[in-house]
């Protein structure tokens, strides 16, 4: 490791080590709502549209945040 030192004698910055993240950090989580396997959880926030006039359960993945609506 190579330091910097001023006039003063003062380190000119400290110099962090950089370690790149794996290709297996990197797709936690991505790979299965690629290949359409979501992990589905309902909204109980949204239950009746008011477009459709109807009933209806909204499903959003706790990984990726994509939704799907289902009528009843």
């Amino acid at each position: 490791m190579v330091f910097f030192f001023t006039a003063k004698g003062q380190p000119v910055a400290d110099i962090l080590p950089f370690k790149r993240p794996s290709p297996k950090d990197k797709a936690k989580g991505k790979t299965l709502c690629r290949s359409n396997l979501h992990k589905w959880v309902v909204d109980k926030e949204k239950v009746f549209d008011v477009k459709q006039g109807k009933l209806v359960t909204t499903y959003i993945c706790s990984r990726c945040g994509k939704t799907k609506i289902k009528a009843h």
